[in-house]
C-alpha cells in the first residue's frame, strides 16, 4: 500500500489562511452564518482528505472555493429547496454594529447585494471581492467565461441602480463589453476539480 505524502507546511498554512475567505464566500451562497461554518468545515474536510490531488503552487483558493461551491449545492439538492432571503435574514446577518461610521457604506453594500440574484451576486462576490479573474470565476462555477461576464456586468448594474449611483459608468462599461448571452455553460472539469451542475 502506498503511503500518502504529507502536505508541506506552506500547504497547511495556505489553507488556513484561505478559511476567512472561505467564510464569506460561504455567506454569500446561503446567506446563513451557522450553515456557511458548516460548509466550510466541511469542504475543508474534503480537500484534507482529497489534497493528494492538489498540485502545489496551482491555484488552492480556487480550489478550495470549488470544493465549497459544489458542497453547498450538493446540500440545496438535499433540501430540494431555494435558498431565499425573504425575510432579511442575509441583511441582519452581514450588517454592521451602527457606531462604527467608517463601515457604513460597506453595510450598505452588503444590503444591496443581497436583493442581486444568487448567480450575479455569486459572480460579483468572486470576482469584485475576491478577486478572481473572469477565467478563474468561470472555472469555479463551471460556467461559460462570456456566462460570467454577463452576470458580473448586469450584477453591477444592478447594484448601482440599487445604491442609487449614477449608472452612466455602467452602462458605459456594458456598451464596451456587451454581456454575452447566459448559454453555453460548460461542464468540463479540470484534474481535481469536481463540477457542480448548477450554472
Amino acid at each position: 500500500m502506498t503511503s500518502r505524502k504529507a502536505p508541506s507546511a506552506d500547504l497547511k498554512a495556505s489553507l488556513v489562511a484561505a478559511i476567512p475567505n472561505m467564510r464569506a464566500f460561504a455567506i454569500s451562497l446561503c446567506g446563513d452564518v451557522d450553515r456557511a461554518d458548516d460548509l466550510v468545515q466541511e469542504a475543508l474536510v474534503k480537500a484534507w482528505n482529497g489534497i493528494d490531488s492538489f498540485a502545489e503552487g496551482s491555484n488552492l483558493k480556487a480550489w478550495l472555493f470549488t470544493i465549497l461551491r459544489n458542497a453547498y449545492f450538493s446540500e440545496l439538492r438535499k433540501r430540494k429547496r431555494e435558498v431565499s432571503d425573504s425575510d432579511g435574514e442575509l441583511t441582519a446577518q452581514l450588517s454592521v454594529p451602527p457606531e462604527q461610521q467608517g463601515h457604513v457604506d460597506l453595510a450598505d453594500l452588503r444590503t444591496a447585494l443581497s436583493t442581486l440574484p444568487s448567480d450575479q451576486r455569486e459572480a460579483l462576490v468572486l470576482v469584485g471581492a475576491e478577486g478572481f479573474s473572469y477565467e478563474e470565476a468561470a472555472e469555479i462555477t463551471g460556467c461559460a467565461l462570456g456566462t460570467i461576464k454577463s452576470r458580473v456586468s448586469r450584477g453591477r448594474a444592478r447594484l448601482s441602480e440599487v445604491m442609487g449611483f449614477d449608472t452612466g459608468e455602467a452602462r458605459s462599461s456594458s456598451r464596451s463589453s456587451p454581456p454575452a448571452p447566459e448559454e453555453g455553460e460548460r461542464d468540463d472539469g479540470r484534474a481535481g476539480h469536481a463540477r457542480a451542475s448548477s450554472c
